[in-house]
Parts: C-alpha cells; structure tokens; sequence
C-alpha cells in the first residue's frame, strides 16, 4: 500500500509538470492547483527525487541541450561554421544556417519555452523542499543543490543566446506573467550566487555513471561562468579546484572521451531506457551520401591538421565514389545496444584545460596558460604550441576550442561572440550577416503576452 500511494503520489506530480511544460510560454502558466499535491510529493524522498530527474529528463529530450536536430548542438553548428544544412524544406535547420531566424522561428520559440517550463520545475521543488517537514536535512540538501544547479544553467545558455532575459526565481504565477528583462550583468551575479550555493548543498561524491551533479559539476559550471563573465581570476581558480582532483577525473584517450564510463566526464544526460545511447548519434550519423539533414561543413574540417587525432576518431567520412561528406563521430552508437554505451555529455574535463587556459592567458599567465593548452595538444596528437606573445596563445586557444569542443552544445558560437570575432568569421561564410546576429530574437508571442519584455533585440 505504501508503494502505490508514493506511485500515486508520483503520477499526480507528473500530471502537473507535464501540463506546465505544454503551456506556451512561463508567463502563461495558470494558478497553480498543485499545492496540496506537491506538498505530498515532498513528504517522501522518493517521490521527490522522481520529480527532479523528470526535469533531466525533459532538458535531454526537449529543448536546447536535447542531441537531437532539434537541439542547438546542431542548430548553432548551422548557425556558425561547424556544419552544413541540406536544402530538403523540411528541414528545420535552414534559417539558422542562412541566418534568417525570425521572432515567429517556432524552434527559437521552444528553447525559451522549454528552458522556462523547466526553470519553472526547479523553482517549485526547491520552494517545496523549503516546505517539507519530513525530508532529512541531507536530502533537501541534495535536492536542492541539483534544482540551483539547473536553474543557472539555463538562465547561462537563454542569456548567451538571447542577452537580457529575465531571472526567475520563484513560481507565483501572477509574478511571472509581468516579469521584465534584467541586465546582462545582474544575470550573472544570479547565475554566480545560485551555483555558489549549490557548491555548498551539493554531496562531493561521484554518483553511479555521473547522471547527478555532485560540487564539482558545479564548480565546472560556475568556472564557465566567471569566464563568460570576464571574471578571469575566478574562473582560473574554480577550474583549478575541479583539475586538482585527479583522483576522479583524468583526460582520458582520445578513443575513450564520450564512453559511458569516461573519468574525464564531470557531468552527462542519462538515456531514457537501457540500452539506449544517445540522441547526438542517431541523428548526427548517415551511411551513404547526400547527408538526409547536415553534415559537417569542409571550411571546419579542412581546418584540422592531418595528424590531429581528433580529425581521424572524431570525424567520419562517407563518399559515394565521386563525393565525400562528413559527420561528427564523438558518439559512435546510433542503435540501440545491449546495455547503453555512450550518454550525452554536457560537462567534462578537457573544456576545463581549456578555461583556465585562457583564464591564465587573460591575465598574463602565459606558461600556466600554453601548459594547459598542451595537454590538449598532446592529448590529440599534437606538439607543443608554438605560440609566444598573449595574442598568439589566446588565437591558439580558440582554435583549440573549435577542434575540441566541435558540436558540444553550441560552444563554438560563444566562443566566437566572446573573442569578438562572430562577424569576421561569418561575414564571408553567411550571405547577408549581421552584427546583430549574434543575439537570437525574443519569441514574438512572448512579447505579444508579456510587453514588459519589449523591446525586440536589435535587427528583429
């Protein structure tokens, strides 16, 4: 009796959530009816540690950290130079690959959509938890941890996607539906003191296959963040704090990056069902040329040395006998297997070589700096960098970068936009850019149920 009350308990929850997450947009979510419903689910661990992974699992699946087509790993690959669209009409990468996004762009439209239903779910276990009288304080630390954890990432990727947006921190319907857009800069500062105080609330250990956010996967996040920030010292050190700790995370052979057990993954999307592997796979994957959705672009893969591992084990070729095209091969499982191999990483430790490299460099740190790059050199096969002055090891990171984190979740265009080199580097590969291309247009329904959001980005 016990089990079908927590099951029931469960299944009402997920009613809830789910008719959330069909509305369309945050601002619109009615009264909640759920009170005395989500303050059962919170009485027992059980239930609500399910109502929390139900939110991993609609960030793997729905939205813009999804692998698939949909997702921006591949949409901002269109959008910058990472990938090439075929011209099937149906296919919905075209306008970010011919950047003629428009506030009608139903795909933008869902990843402020989403990105908000999801915040709104984290917002309302961490204000259930504050209710509960029968979790331990362990648990509510643990829970509420991961919700702060998930609130900040999204909020980082809607406001290096959008620019200003709104911070919300809470569920009040009426609250929310008049909300207003913040500063970039107030952006952070909430960003940084959610993950600060994740840090605090989240268990230090691993937990089975990385699927949880344990404070290193917080400290990697906040390190991203305080170099997004320019807060370069920071960054440095955050990063640090997580590379020290070699006990549990190590780089790992270039053949063995993206598999399931990988020490070098700090964080990753579990599959939904055993033996599944990743969205990024199958959709990425194609055996006989043309390629049916994208492929990668020549610009990017002529980029590569010869000799660069990453080019021979992360990239694929398929030719009809007169025609070569190419695919990302980080993820090599495209069917189902017998026990899930590959899941989807977010958050691992060669992104944060990178970091404090160019957090180091930033500050004049160059030994520090080109110390770190190497490891990722050699890790692919390379020697030494030969850069010398500051600007040279900063130019030498970023291309790391693009070689490195290629199709991993839209890096390559906040990368571009950080360097200030978007318009340089897609001004002779996209017909008709535009400096203000570099911000996604607010959704126009949002601006249309919500004035206070206006005014349009610029050039929208």
């Amino acid at each position: 009796m016990k089990t079908i009350y927590r099951t029931t308990k469960f299944i009402l929850f997920l009613c809830i959530t789910t008719n959330f997450a069909s509305c369309d947009s945050f601002v619109e979510v009615d009264l909640p009816k759920s009170q005395l419903t989500s303050v059962a689910v919170f009485e027992d661990y059980a239930t609500a540690d399910a109502a929390l992974t139900d939110i991993y699992s609609k960030i793997r699946d729905i939205g813009m950290l999804s692998g698939s087509g949909y997702g921006i790993s591949n949409q901002l690959g269109n959008y910058t130079d990472e990938l090439t669209s075929n011209e099937n009409p149906g296919n919905t990468s075209i306008p970010f690959f011919h950047n003629s996004l428009l506030p009608s762009n139903t795909v933008v439209a869902g990843y402020w959509n989403s990105a908000y239903n999801q915040i709104y779910a984290a917002n309302a276990i961490i204000e259930g938890l504050e209710a509960s009288t029968t979790l331990s304080s362990e648990q509510k630390n643990q829970l509420k941890g991961e919700a702060l954890f998930i609130r900040s990432l999204l909020h980082l990727y809607l406001l290096n996607i959008f620019g200003d947006i709104p911070y919300i921190t809470q569920t009040d319907y009426k609250e929310n539906r008049v909300v207003t857009r913040m500063p970039s800069s107030r952006i952070y500062e909430s960003i940084i003191l959610d993950l600060q105080q994740a840090v605090m609330l989240l268990p230090a250990s691993d937990n089975l296959e990385r699927t949880r956010p344990n404070q290193s996967a917080a400290k990697t996040l906040l390190a991203r963040t305080y170099l997004y920030n320019n807060s370069y010292p920071e960054a440095a050190n955050m990063a640090s704090a997580v590379l020290n700790e070699q006990d549990s995370y190590l780089l790992e052979d270039i053949t063995e990056v993206f598999l399931i057990n990988s020490k070098e993954t700090i964080w990753q999307l579990q599959s939904g069902t055993a033996g599944r592997n990743t969205a990024e796979a199958s959709f990425f994957t194609f055996t006989s040329g043309p390629p049916p959705q994208v492929s990668l672009s020549d610009n990017f893969v002529n980029s590569f040395r010869t000799d660069d591992l990453r080019k021979t084990n992360w990239v694929k070729s398929v030719t009809d006998g007169t025609m070569f095209w190419y695919h990302p091969y980080k993820y090599r499982e495209y069917n189902s297997t017998a026990v899930s191999k590959e899941y989807s990483v977010v958050l691992r430790l060669g992104e944060l070589y990178l970091i404090r490299a160019e957090a180091r460099a930033q500050q004049g740190e160059l030994t520090g700096a080109k110390e770190d790059l190497d490891k990722i050199r050699h890790r692919a096969g390379l020697n030494d960098t030969d850069a010398v002055t500051k600007e040279e090891v900063l130019n030498s990171i970023m291309q790391e970068r693009r070689w490195e984190l290629f199709t991993e979740q839209g890096h390559r265009f906040f990368d571009l936009k950080r360097f200030g080199q978007i318009d340089n580097a897609l001004n002779a590969l996209k017909s008709g850019w535009n400096t203000t291309d570099k911000l996604f247009p607010i959704p126009q329904t949002e601006l249309s149920t919500n004035p206070n959001l206006r005014p349009q980005n610029p050039g929208y």
